[in-house]
């Protein structure tokens, strides 16, 4: 009783001035003036907005169809994007038929006399509804009872994002719209047009993104308390690699080209080398934390860009260890042939005067007479270990100090200035090819 009344206060409403009524008096539709409003009649005869249409019957038809107005922002921190969308949504109530092939617009504020869908945005973390400078929805009856209602909303919705690729990603979001109370035997949803239903998506110019591609889905949501009906809107999200490529990829990839720079400065130039080998160390330092300053809610992921980032940082870290191995071989080889000071000095000069040649001849003749009694030969630094007479564990250990030398001898720089040219040559070399791999890997993988 008391919804007949209220719906016959919003039906007085909506009638001409010298038509309205009071609650005690219920205006006669069936006959006179049936042209206005002809069979509202219906909203006053045993109508409640409690029960769903078909109520104990088949389950109710809800077909909807969305318009995206906007996608404000798409945060990787938060992982979640904000999108303006009207929703429209449209089903049948046969108590709510009328004569005639006309369509009424009615106050938005009649949604409170009428049945409506329990819909709502699956993963919305903050959503409102506009209402500048009413609230924004429509309601539209047509004559077979079908209704249309729709809405302006705002909502925040998450999206889990895949970062791996970052900045050269695509992600993948969606928007899901289902019913909270109504399971599946009360109400089932369809998109209006299938992939049609979706308009404005394909128009939207995103700063960081471009939309690929999008499509509808229907599903079902199985939950404790039943099976509930989900409409579904996927769309993929590219993001636009040019801005990061002027912001990140080149000044890190000139400043490893900047630290070759020191290869053609010669090895006595300590304070150049070092400068450019410190300053750009600290240079790429500063490029990785602004890279990882917007994400700083995200370090558990590493990116495409930390990789580029970590690989430019440890060519400009070889560069200047290149330098730190070069210099100190040099050092090294020049206190070798530096002569001794001193008395030593003045005694090798005298030992030079003297003519050692018998002596020399003696002392080599002396020591091949040792050496065939043992079988051993020496040749350079290596100690031929085939001797008869020598134990197991000698020749183990002679075998031993042989591969040693061999090991020292091979790593031994004989020539420290060789350093800087097989750099020139190798440290670009080996950047080319790591770029290669790398963005062969991050753009076809």
């Amino acid at each position: 009783m008391f919804c007949r009344h209220l719906c016959f206060l919003s039906l007085c409403l909506l009638l001409p001035t010298h038509r309205r009524c009071s609650l005690g008096h219920i205006p006669d539709l069936r006959g006179g003036d049936t042209t206005s409003l002809p069979g509202f009649e219906n909203l006053t005869m045993g109508y409640n907005k409690y029960l769903r249409p078909y109520f104990g019957g088949e389950p109710v038809q809800i077909a909807m169809s969305l318009d995206i107005a906007s996608i404000s922002s798409i945060s990787e921190s938060d992982m979640d994007y904000t999108a303006t969308i009207y929703l429209r949504q449209r089903w049948t109530d046969p108590r709510l038929v009328f004569h005639g092939n006309k369509s009424f617009t009615l106050d938005a504020r009649l949604v409170e006399l009428l049945w409506v869908p329990d819909t709502y945005i699956v993963e919305s973390k903050r959503s409102f509804l506009h209402d500048v400078t009413v609230g924004n929805r429509l309601i539209r009856l047509f004559s077979n009872g079908t209704i249309l209602y729709a809405l302006r909303i705002t909502t925040t919705v998450a999206c889990n994002m895949d970062l791996s690729k970052y900045p050269m990603d695509t992600q993948t979001c969606r928007l899901q719209l289902e019913s909270w109370g109504y399971d599946e035997n009360d109400v089932t949803f369809t998109w209006l047009r299938g992939n049609d239903s979706v308009h404005g998506i394909e128009k939207l110019r995103l700063s960081q993104y471009t939309v690929e591609r999008y499509y509808t889905l229907v599903s079902k949501s199985q939950q404790e308390t039943g099976s509930y009906p989900r409409l579904i809107l996927q769309f993929e999200l590219r993001r636009n690699v040019l801005y990061f490529i002027l912001e990140t990829y080149v000044p890190s990839t000139l400043l490893v080209m900047l630290s070759w720079v020191s290869f053609w400065i010669t090895l006595d130039s300590v304070p150049a080398r070092t400068c450019i080998g410190v300053t750009t160390v600290l240079s790429m330092t500063t490029l990785m934390i602004g890279s990882r300053s917007s994400l700083s809610k995200t370090n558990c992921f590493i990116k495409a860009i930390d990789v580029y980032l970590g690989i430019c940082f440890s060519f400009i870290f070889g560069a200047l260890v290149e330098y730190a191995v070069a210099h100190y071989s040099s050092s090294q080889k020049c206190a070798a042939k530096a002569p001794p000071e001193g008395p030593a000095n003045e005694l090798s000069k005298e030992m030079e005067e003297v003519n050692i040649t018998n002596i020399l001849n003696s002392s080599i003749t002396s020591y091949k007479r040792k050496i065939s009694f043992t079988s051993i030969e020496i040749s350079s630094d290596n100690v031929n270990c085939s001797g008869l007479t020598m134990k197991t564990h000698e020749k183990i250990k002679c075998v031993l100090r042989n591969k040693m030398h061999r090991i020292i001898s091979y790593f031994t720089i004989q020539n420290p200035s060789n350093v800087d040219h097989y750099s020139k040559l190798l440290f670009p070399l080996f950047f080319m090819l790591v770029n290669v791999f790398y963005w062969a890997y991050y753009l076809y993988f």
